[in-house]
């Protein structure tokens, strides 16, 4: 089967170059060592190693420089948006003359396509689709088909199906300086590449025509435009520009373009999927007349027949991914194209947080399979749909390349893969140990808390505490916002973007205590906290559990005067070994300290880039009163008013000032959600783009 699965993979152009750490940083601690085992595993052949790495020991410095030493394509997975968003910022720091790249879904809000028989209730797809996340995404997927030096990060959604990717390189094309074409050829093989004509609303995705001068605005671009001028027949000058101000901004010999989306297909496949479509159909209504289903053949019957005139008239329709099986030619049951087949053999891949990602995994499949098989059954869709899916985990095995697992607490199925060995990287560069750990009784814990918070923020430290269950979340933040702490309670109904937001806040200082349940493990940054509270830490399971209290730990190791206090009145098993654990760690990183003479010292990164990096000081902007108050719900309301000014200014047909405003609001949105490192500047206009 991995076989099978493998040769679907591309070869990737030989056009760019190597990959090459641009940093002052060298390799320290246990950095070294786990890079020698792990260089020597991969170029050994090893299909699985596991590197155990804790926080704050550089795991992201440790990956750069392995795939500097091995120059090969990488994929690094992550568990979700939020982690992926880091790792992109810091990957495309240490990497600044490479391709970083970043997929992950892009949908800000998806309700997917489901019916629950019990109420006999029909929930129709809804979404909203994030415009930059998916010019990423078409980023993504040029730079592995273009360049050899590609890193992409991606959350487990790329074990999605999107197009195949024959049909996305197949169906690409080349202009050069000089050549000989038609222009209306080329508009023709726009459309069928899913660009639309758009001469006012010039948009990404989209071109226009004036006279003899074709623009093209790029799916994989957002402040850069091509214009063709043509002569007659003959391409006289490809050069590229700026869309809003048509400024030119350098020649270009050639140009590859490639689709508008990643499910495009050739009109001859179309043909031949619609036809399959049509026995599917007529199979499935003879399967509901056998079982004297009338309204599913009737279902089943109108909404198909619909979408095949759509497909027929247009090339697509909505939800046409739940025929992407017809459109990919591939068989029942089998995989569906993914990112993966994108990648080109001999690529890497690194699996960060991977006892939470190889979890999320094994999952995926089995959530999607329920709620689609349940759609066929009652006619909503053909059973095809089922087969527009995520991998399922022996796939995903057999497809996957050479894999790095990295995680401070990997789990069964990593270590089952490596026969238990693992490469350890304990040592801090910073020399910061794991925080003293201390078990308190459960007798008057939050009166006792409380005097802990005030001695922590009188010294300006945060505080994490973490709790069981909602309702006494919400009871200790009532209780300690009535006795006039600064406090915040993230919940699981946050959404990624006010999350990442809360915890801007927190490092900030709006307030000085976060309290929440399972939100406060993994891949929480916080150099500021300096005191981690776990409440009813006897009560074993899974929030409870070795794994759940160690990374819990770990959210105090970025600070040299941090500790970890744990409420109970019995050590439990899990505590004992995350106890043990922790004090293993320490007591290697302590002797480390001894021997190399170093004093430890708390993590102060990316603190001043919350605000104020370089490239924020110099910024073409929107004047504002009082810019450090724009934190949290007052930032959401500044960009509110922005937007209002925006649209005044374009309905006044003052567009350089809506254009200035929406500039504003896109930059403050990125520096919302932590992208904004993704910004460079244009040094001959003093502006800024996001990086393609």
């Amino acid at each position: 089967m991995a076989q099978s699965l493998k040769t679907k993979k591309i070869q990737k152009n030989d056009n760019s170059g190597i990959f090459k750490i641009e940093s002052s940083f060298i390799p320290n601690g246990d950095q070294p060592n786990a890079i020698k085992k792990l260089v020597h595993g991969i170029n050994k052949g090893e299909m699985e190693q596991v590197l155990l790495g804790v926080t704050g020991s550089g795991k992201t410095f440790t990956m750069a420089k392995i795939i500097e030493f091995v120059q090969r394509p990488t994929l690094i997975m992550a568990p979700n948006k939020t982690l992926a968003a880091q790792l992109y910022g810091e990957m495309k720091s240490l990497f600044p003359s490479n391709a970083i790249e970043y997929f992950v879904s892009y949908y800000d809000y998806y309700q997917p396509e489901a019916y629950v028989p019990r109420s006999d209730t029909y929930i129709e797809k809804e979404s909203s689709i994030n415009e930059q996340i998916d010019r990423l995404r078409h980023s993504a997927t040029r730079s592995l088909v273009e360049r050899k030096d590609t890193i992409i990060v991606a959350s487990v959604s790329c074990i999605y199906g999107i197009g195949p990717v024959e049909s996305y390189s197949k169906m690409s094309f080349e202009l050069k300086q000089g050549q000989k074409i038609d222009q209306s050829e080329i508009i023709k093989k726009l459309v069928t590449l899913m660009y639309k004509r758009r001469d006012i609303d010039f948009r990404r995705g989209s071109f226009r025509v004036k006279g003899d001068v074709l623009e093209i605005f790029p799916s994989h671009y957002e402040d850069k435009s091509w214009r063709i001028s043509m002569f007659g027949n003959e391409i006289e000058n490809i050069s590229e520009n700026d869309p809003l101000t048509g400024e030119k901004n350098l020649e270009l010999n050639s140009i590859k373009i490639y689709s508008n989306s990643h499910y495009v297909t050739p009109r001859p496949t179309i043909q031949k999927a619609v036809q399959k479509i049509k026995v599917d159909l007529k199979n499935q209504i003879d399967v509901f007349e056998k079982e004297n289903k009338l309204l599913e053949k009737q279902r089943v019957e109108e909404r198909t027949t619909f979408d095949l005139e759509m497909i027929e008239t247009t090339g697509s329709c909505a939800g046409i991914e739940n025929y992407s099986r017809y459109l990919s030619g591939r068989k029942p049951g089998e995989y569906p194209p993914t990112l993966y087949e994108y990648m080109p053999e001999g690529s890497l891949l690194f699996v960060d947080e991977s006892h939470l990602t190889c979890g999320q995994i094994s999952g995926m499949y089995k959530g999607d399979y329920s709620r689609k098989s349940t759609l066929a059954n009652y006619g909503f869709r053909l059973p095809s749909c089922i087969d527009n899916r995520p991998l399922k985990r022996e796939e995903w095995d057999a497809m996957r390349p050479q894999t790095i697992f990295v995680s401070a607490t990997p789990g069964e199925y990593e270590l089952q893969k490596t026969g238990g060995t693992f490469v350890e990287q304990i040592i801090r560069p910073t020399g910061l140990v794991d925080p003293f750990c201390e078990v308190k009784t459960t007798e008057n814990q939050i009166d006792d808390l409380i005097d802990e918070c005030k001695e922590k923020i009188k010294n300006g430290y945060r505080i994490l505490i973490t709790t069981l269950t909602k309702k006494m979340s919400e009871d200790l933040t009532e209780y300690m916002h009535e006795n006039s702490f600064k406090v915040r309670y993230l919940h699981s109904d946050i959404d990624t973007i006010e999350r990442i937001g809360i915890i801007r806040d927190l490092r900030l200082g709006v307030f000085d205590i976060l309290i929440g349940i399972n939100l406060l493990r993994e891949g929480l940054d916080i150099p500021e906290c300096a005191l981690v509270a776990i409440l009813d830490a006897d009560k074993e399971g899974y929030l409870r559990s070795k794994t759940s209290l160690i990374q819990t730990i770990g959210r105090a190791a970025r600070n040299i005067d941090s500790k970890v206090i744990m409420y109970a009145d019995s050590i439990t098993k899990s505590m004992k070994e995350a106890l043990s654990e922790t004090n293993r760690r320490r007591e290697k990183q302590l002797n480390y300290n001894k021997i190399n003479n170093i004093t430890p010292e708390s993590i102060k990164k990316k603190i001043d880039q919350i605000i104020e990096s370089t490239p924020e000081q110099d910024h073409v902007t929107v004047e504002i009163k009082d810019k450090k108050q724009l934190v949290g719900k007052k930032l959401s309301d500044h960009v509110k008013d922005l937007e209002k000014m925006m649209l005044e200014s374009a309905a006044k047909l003052e567009f350089e000032k809506a254009a200035r405003l929406r500039d504003e609001i896109n930059r403050l949105k990125a520096e919302e959600i932590g992208v904004k490192n993704i910004f460079f500047k244009n040094k001959k206009r003093g502006r800024f783009y996001k990086n393609a």
